[in-house]
């Protein structure tokens, strides 16, 4: 028995010795081994060749990417009163008083059903649709039998994932968040000189980087000389909590947040103790002035990190950018924005919060062939004179989507788990009722 814990051990100390030196010193310094690029070859020749054997097996392939482009019901873009007129092209308008026919209720009819099945929002909160299988069952087209090797290819790329991706991703990750709680808290024992932020940047971005490479993230960057400075905010699309590791792989950032206990809470407590980071209590988040005013406070220091918000307070799909929140557009400064635009086709990086809790979602990616993104810096925008925080946070958000191919959209995320306001209603209601008393009629 002896013998069989002491060949564990061995074996274990193997396994760190190899993880150590092959990935955690090359990712601490920001180089690579050719381990990953390796890797990702063999892995996107596979899916290649996967997907040539799938599309050879249905010539109806092409129809299916033609479908899954926007996941969207193609609907007319008139108004209500076109449609209705066209509605009501065979009954001639009454002399006097309203303009009411039965026929209207077509229009509402069909509008609400188009709702209920496709929509342009409920639709930002599921999957991205895939053109074709990945070879992960997770995926929109699970598991299908095509050929005996595809199904041999299958199945070795579930013991890879599992057996050897998973647990060497899960010890990375472990590693990566002990080193950031034991190096925030000894940065935090310094004086405060000029070299303890150094000492707290190099902390941040070196443990982010093994969380990095516990996810096999190959990460892209474009327009490095557009990168938030300090004292300004960087503001990016949200489609994972993972989204701060692929922003803090290529630089430090001021994070802002409630505060949380837990595990999330020693992190917090140990990444503010060497950097200043913005955490508020439960009572504080609702206070909007005092919230505004630590972020203002923050940024008029040009010494502190620039400030990592994501505007649309919840995490969209990747296919497009719903309404950015005005709170973060009107504490001032300099704004940073940055688009950031996962590839489905290795592993679906958003985190549908209703779904799936944080341990279920991490083990998922974990799990996922690799995390591949770009990440466009976009020349840093000033509030124009004469616009207002609405006016310059939508100016922001379409410049994102435009960069990263997504669709810009106006609705507010919060749909996600709110109703529509009723206002939104009333508005409609409104509309179709001065249609409908026609204009020889008056209030009292």
């Amino acid at each position: 028995m002896e013998d069989f814990w002491t060949g564990v051990l061995w074996a274990l100390k193997i396994w760190l010795y190899l993880i150590v030196s092959l990935i955690m010193i090359p990712a601490m310094f920001g180089f690579s081994l050719g381990i990953s690029e390796t890797y990702m070859t063999i892995l996107v020749k596979t899916l290649e060749w996967a997907t040539l054997k799938i599309q050879k097996a249905h010539a109806d392939e092409q129809e299916l990417k033609d479908l899954a482009s926007n996941g969207l019901i193609k609907r007319d873009n008139g108004s209500m009163e076109k449609e209705l007129g066209e509605l009501r092209r065979s009954r001639p308008k009454p002399p006097v008083g309203g303009d009411f026919t039965l026929s209207d209720s077509f229009y509402f009819t069909r509008r609400g059903i188009e709702s209920i099945v496709e929509d342009e929002v409920t639709q930002r909160f599921s999957s991205e649709e895939l053109v074709s299988w990945n070879l992960l069952t997770r995926t929109n087209n699970d598991f299908q039998y095509i050929s005996l090797r595809l199904t041999l290819v299958y199945g070795l790329g579930i013991f890879v994932r599992y057996c050897i991706l998973a647990p060497l991703r899960i010890t990375l990750a472990c590693i990566g968040l002990t080193w950031l709680v034991i190096g925030t808290s000894a940065v935090g024992l310094l004086p405060d000189w000029r070299i303890k932020s150094w000492i707290s940047e190099w902390v941040h971005v070196m443990c982010y980087r093994i969380c990095a490479r516990g996810l096999s993230a190959t990460i892209h960057y474009h327009n490095r000389e557009n990168k938030p400075k300090k004292g300004g905010i960087c503001v990016a699309n949200h489609t994972s909590p993972i989204d701060i590791v692929i922003l803090c792989n290529d630089g430090c950032y001021a994070m802002v947040g409630q505060v949380h206990g837990g595990l999330m809470g020693v992190v917090q407590r140990a990444m503010v103790r060497s950097c200043p980071h913005v955490w508020f209590e439960r009572a504080e988040m609702k206070d909007r002035h005092l919230v505004t005013k630590r972020l203002r406070d923050h940024v008029n220091d040009k010494k502190k990190l620039p400030i990592l918000i994501f505007p649309e307070g919840t995490c969209i799909n990747n296919t497009s950018v719903m309404m950015f929140k005005k709170g973060s557009f009107e504490i001032g400064g300099t704004i940073y924005p940055v688009a950031i635009k996962y590839d489905p086709k290795f592993g679906d990086a958003f985190w549908n919060s209703s779904k799936y809790s944080m341990v279920s979602y991490l083990l998922r990616m974990m799990t996922s062939w690799a995390l591949v993104c770009n990440v466009w810096y976009l020349p840093p925008m000033h509030q124009k004179e004469g616009e207002d925080a609405v006016q310059f946070a939508n100016r922001v958000k379409s410049a994102i989507a435009h960069q990263g191919g997504l669709v810009d959209l106006q609705w507010d995320g919060g749909l996600k788990r709110a109703k529509v306001k009723e206002s939104f209603k009333e508005q409609e209601q409104k509309k179709y009722s001065s249609m409908v008393v026609g204009e020889d009629s008056h209030s009292d």
